[in-house]
């Protein structure tokens, strides 16, 4: 079994806290995505599950095994690094061969495994080449390769594909996720795209300074993030101040910076008050746009055409700009700005300069506090 737990984890260097009070249980076999912005303490995380650093405090245990405290070379992990580190006086084949070399396998056997692993990685025609001599992709795959021939109860993978070009590193994204698939090993993975996690895992773990803050499947963070962070880090949203002006046991309707009412429904009596002070996250997905408009001013509330003046507005597009597959518009609505988006080949392009109604559900829009902690509606 190869299920790691992580027990009130703490990393302290000098009087920098790096890491502060992880706790997790890793399934065996499952891959789970470390993810969080530089300096995060993802890395020093993954390091120290590793034992390539030690724990200022708490435990670590790799299945039944506590090993908070044994020397790297004493664990069944192997760790797959950015930079790669392949040997350059080495071929290929050596370089695979060499984890193997050092846990005294026979010369037979582990040139057998090596070549099965290159062969996994699909680098089986390169064992005699020279590692400098190939490319940034090709590199990683011998590395991949390397770490797994050792048969690790855990594979540590530190930003593996970070020094790849983006479509090179979507394709080891993939192939990296059907290897965890076929292997079926336990895999923690540290990255700082929310793609790639998004591709790659199990769970994703979200880290912010040192703190691990949330842990679940990616449709589980993304649908429902704890915080205002998570939600801003793991995508592009419209955040829109406001104050809640009453609260019913079916509705808070929130005044907002748009110069107009946006009505949330609830399931349950929220623990909000009015007057409470509230950041609306508005994901450009829930927003939909419609042109021409028509509205009129009724005791300074805009009134929309159809009579509304909740979730909707008017707003001038100001700019434009085209992303391959879709098109991003800012708007300027009651002088705050809003992006939305629509896919380049559903409509004709708007220009800057047009009058637009930019409409929502209110059951889709998050709320967040002051101090950033999630509003249950």
């Amino acid at each position: 079994m190869s299920e790691i737990t992580l027990s009130e984890l703490e990393k302290q260097y000098g009087e920098t806290t790096a890491v502060e009070d992880v706790s997790v249980e890793i399934n065996d076999g499952e891959l789970l995505c470390l993810l969080g912005p530089s300096g995060s303490g993802k890395s020093t995380t993954l390091r120290m599950i590793a034992g390539l650093e030690t724990p200022t405090d708490g435990e670590i245990s790799i299945g039944e095994d506590d090993v908070t405290d044994r020397p790297a070379y004493e664990r069944n992990t192997s760790t797959v690094f950015q930079d790669w580190a392949l040997f350059p006086h080495k071929s290929v084949l050596e370089n695979v061969a060499f984890g193997l070399k050092m846990r005294d396998v026979p010369a037979e056997e582990r040139e057998e495994r090596a070549r099965a692993m290159l062969e996994r990685v699909q680098m089986g025609s390169y064992d005699d080449e020279d590692p400098t001599n190939l490319s940034g992709g090709q590199k990683q795959r011998v590395a991949l390769a390397r770490s797994l021939a050792v048969n690790p109860d855990v594979l540590l993978l530190d930003e593996p594909l970070s020094n790849l070009d983006k479509r090179l590193r979507e394709d080891m994204q993939i192939e990296l996720r059907e290897i965890h698939e076929d292997l079926e090993e336990t895999f923690v993975h540290v990255t700082h795209d929310q793609d790639e996690a998004f591709t790659l895992a199990d769970r994703i773990g979200i880290m912010a300074d040192g703190n691990l803050v949330q842990v679940g499947s990616p449709n589980e963070v993304y649908e429902n993030p704890k915080n205002r962070f998570i939600e801003g880090f793991l995508g592009d949203t419209n955040f829109i101040d406001g104050e809640v002006d009453r609260v019913t046991a079916e509705t808070v309707h929130v005044e907002t910076e748009l110069g107009r009412e946006i009505v949330l429904p609830t399931d349950e009596e929220p623990d909000i008050d009015e007057g409470a002070e509230l950041t609306l996250s508005l994901r450009p997905e829930i927003l939909s746009i419609d042109q021409p408009v028509s509205a009129q001013s009724d005791g300074g509330q805009t009134v929309l055409a159809d009579g509304s003046t909740t979730n909707a507005v008017i707003g001038t597009v100001e700019n434009v700009l085209y992303r391959g597959s879709t098109v991003r518009y800012s708007v300027s609505s009651n002088g705050t700005t809003m992006f939305v988006e629509r896919t380049g080949a559903s409509t004709d392009a708007l220009t800057a300069g047009d009058d637009i109604r930019i409409d929502w559900n209110g059951a889709d829009v998050l709320a967040f506090r002051a101090d950033g902690t999630r509003v249950s509606l």
